[in-house]
């Protein structure tokens, strides 16, 4: 009998993601969420919590760079780094291929989400045994507010609004991140797709123009996320989005999709999608 992963996400409106699973290969309980791997036939491994798809071997680059490179490429020198969420590693190996980084903060609410990820996806997560990565096991909104002005950039790579990432979609904690911000200061957070997430959206830019001077949302193209793409808040109160002028000459080697014209390609929103969305002149 042939076994199909249907992602949880989607389904009460009627869609789904769907993929043919070969063989299970991992399945826990954490005090915060179910936990799963799988090994599929046509994306490999996948990561999935509470049965939504956080990450496949096969598109991951799309996500972790665009979230990423980004705002690292439009801070002048980033060099004290905070990754909220994450667990898999990947926007931490993304964030060290940046030889400015002397720090990285990662703040992940659940072990168990980098204990499963060092066990299948060691190629993923190693980053996170670097010697410049701090980690930090509780909750981002929290850690945010006791750590005042010591970030350059800080990274929310969290999950859906459901469960204990709901927090992470609120005012306060990103009142928390800008008061966690250095002088030269740049955020970006995971801001759902604006095929399917309008509402989400709309709600995040009714209060960024109250907290940040700087904003705007950009996109990536994923192919196992909902509706093929995911967005992304910017937020600084020193940096335009629209005004960066990416330096080639920082630019990492060997990146899979990020480049300096997708950076400044990526604000340029359809249409339709504007309506969701309040940018800074």
């Amino acid at each position: 009998m042939e076994l199909w992963l249907d992602e949880q996400l989607e389904l009460k409106n009627g869609r789904a993601m769907k993929m043919r699973v070969v063989k299970t290969l991992d399945s826990i309980k954490t005090p915060f969420q179910q936990i799963d791997v799988f090994e599929t036939q046509a994306f490999g491994k996948v990561f999935t919590l509470d049965g939504v798809i956080m990450m496949t071997e096969s598109d991951e680059f799309s996500y972790h760079e665009m979230i990423t490179h980004v705002p690292m490429m439009s801070h002048p020198n980033p060099e004290y780094v905070l990754v909220v969420g994450g667990g898999d590693g990947g926007t931490v190996r993304e964030v060290l291929k940046h030889s400015s980084v002397k720090e990285v903060h990662l703040c992940e609410i659940d072990k168990g989400v980098v204990d499963i990820s060092r066990k299948h996806f060691p190629a993923i997560a190693k980053a996170m045994s670097d010697k410049r990565v701090v980690h930090a096991y509780e909750d981002g909104a929290k850690y945010v507010k006791k750590n005042k002005k010591k970030f350059d950039v800080i990274i929310c790579d969290s999950s859906d609004p459901i469960g204990p990432a709901e927090v992470l979609f609120r005012e306060p904690f990103y009142r928390g991140m800008e008061g966690a911000l250095r002088d030269i200061g740049i955020c970006s957070t995971q801001a759902e797709s604006f095929f399917y997430h309008g509402d989400i959206i709309k709600a995040l830019f009714e209060f960024i123009p109250k907290v940040y001077k700087e904003y705007g949302y950009y996109y990536t193209t994923i192919p196992t996320y909902p509706s093929g793409i995911i967005g992304f808040t910017f937020l600084s109160n020193k940096v335009n989005p629209y005004k960066v002028e990416p330096d080639i000459k920082r630019l990492p080697k060997g990146l899979r999709y990020y480049s300096t014209e997708l950076h400044k390609a990526a604000f340029v929103l359809p249409e339709f999608a504007k309506k969701f969305v309040k940018r800074s002149k």
